[in-house]
């Protein structure tokens, strides 16, 4: 452990944010570093819990938190370096982007305010960027195998690189014009800013990974062509199938899915050209979002920045309590009320309200028609149901309306149909232990197999898929 009296001696602290009034006006990156007195400070904190939730039921990467914490203490920031990057190839990205639910189940925070283990994070591999201590490692010997990886989100990233590492060939496939899936374009900005995700990219290339953009896989190359091309292929492409709202007036034009919207800004701050006439944009305009999780949050956030005449949110669920229910204890997810960085800078939000329509004239949609519902106690199955408030009905202007009512599953297209993969109820890939597909040699990972999930997730289902492909291509020796 690191001190054993810091957990009593130090408070949490938590890293600065630029002002509101500042930050609104661009893109950068909100969260600024903690001072280094205060981090290594609040490392110290980490206390001796004997068996570390935080690592062993919090963090799907099983992060080594006690142990990095204990050497920033002790002033061995390289030996934290390697610990960290043992278990996680991007610390950068969930550094930065992760709701750390290692946080949650840490256990001080069982009475207090648990450790700034997300924060200390970023610090270390931020400095290891800094100190040049972030190279290449290149595999001394090379399998001569090759593999496919569909996709270039964190989990097809992270399987790329443990296989290349592992002296495999390894070419990514990505439709879009940039490398990063789900990282490029469905983050903002003021979240992360893409020279980091390019920083990693390089180091990728370094190490042998090739990465072909704007290619359609089963449309632009076929799967028998991949086939043909390398011994085996991994799916890692991202739940992108957007819920829709099927109620009247859907068709209406200002309606938009939210990564749309996302998608289009971030390619802007990137220095990309849009036509105007497909722009979404929100300025001047009362936007109202669907969807109460972090897709709407960041739409919020970049309402803002757009000069949104109004900003309100509205989800479906009931608001959550401020502290833990007794039946969601410690050291699970706590289902409680959360406010973003998006949320600081200006929203009205709403919940338990229902969806009933859209209005609009000549086409454009002006407002929308809702309801306030009241939810159900849990039933035998932990299901809930909800019903209409008589009485409640109530309009909302809007000019422009987002859509962030999340993703069904992976889109159905030629590469699973012709593999004729076997899918779950949910509509995602089905694999096995190994992470293998019924396709002999097709494997899966990340979205695809979870569902729309956490980037942490997705960076673990990653690496575990590169475990289950290297012993597959190594049993073909």
């Amino acid at each position: 452990m690191a001190k054993p009296t810091g957990f009593i001696e130090y408070s949490r602290k938590d890293p600065h944010k630029r002002k509101v009034s500042e930050r609104i006006k661009d893109y950068n990156e909100i969260e600024q570093f903690l001072p280094l007195e205060l981090f290594i400070e609040q490392a110290a904190r980490c206390m001796d819990c004997g068996v570390p939730s935080c690592h062993s039921y919090g963090c799907p990467v099983v992060n080594r938190i006690p142990d990095w914490n204990d050497m920033i203490y002790h002033g061995h920031w390289q030996r934290a370096l390697d610990l960290l990057h043992s278990t996680n190839n991007f610390p950068e990205v969930t550094g930065r982007i992760c709701p750390a639910p290692c946080e949650t189940a840490c256990t001080l925070g069982i009475n207090d305010s648990p450790v700034t283990i997300r924060h200390i994070e970023l610090q270390i591999i931020e400095r290891g960027f800094q100190e040049g201590w972030v190279h290449p490692q290149i595999s001394e010997k090379k399998t001569g195998k090759r593999v496919a990886i569909v996709g270039s989100g964190p989990a097809g990233l992270a399987a790329a690189q443990q296989l290349a590492r592992a002296g495999h060939d390894v070419t990514v496939f990505e439709k879009d014009d940039r490398i990063g899936g789900l990282l490029r374009y469905g983050i903002p900005d003021f979240k992360m800013e893409k020279h980091i995700l390019s920083r990693r990219l390089d180091q990728m290339r370094a190490e042998g990974v090739r990465f072909e953009t704007e290619v359609n896989v089963g449309y632009d190359i076929s799967p028998r062509f991949l086939r043909r091309s390398f011994e085996t292929i991994m799916i890692t492409a991202g739940a992108t199938v957007p819920r829709d709202l099927d109620v009247l007036g859907r068709d209406l034009n200002g309606i938009h899915f939210a990564m749309d919207f996302l998608t289009q800004q971030n390619k802007i701050v990137s220095g990309d050209s849009l036509s105007t006439d497909d722009l979404i944009n929100a300025k001047g305009k009362d936007v109202v979002v669907i969807g109460g999780g972090d897709t709407g949050s960041d739409c919020v956030g970049t309402s803002n920045r757009q000069g949104a005449k109004s900003i309100t949110q509205i989800e479906i669920l009931s608001k959550p309590l401020e502290s833990r229910d007794p039946e969601n204890p410690w050291p699970e997810w706590p289902n409680i009320m959360r406010s973003t960085t998006s949320h600081e800078e200006g929203c009205e939000r709403k919940w338990s309200v229902l969806t009933k329509s859209f209005n609009g004239v000549d086409g454009q949609v002006q407002s929308l028609e809702c309801v306030d519902i009241e939810w159900s106690h849990p039933d035998e199955t932990g299901r809930r149901s909800f019903k209409e408030i008589p009485g409640s009905e109530f309009k909302l202007k809007a000019d422009l309306i987002l859509l962030a009512t999340g993703f069904v599953h992976v889109k159905h297209g030629p590469l699973i149909k012709k593999f004729d993969l076997k899918l779950d109820g949910r509509g995602n890939i089905q694999i096995d232990s190994n992470y293998m597909t019924n396709a002999e040699g097709v494997f899966a990972a990340g979205d695809s197999v979870t569902g729309a999930s956490l980037v942490v997730r997705a960076i673990a289902q990653g690496r575990k898929a590169a475990e289950g492909l290297n012993y597959y291509l190594n049993q073909l020796s």
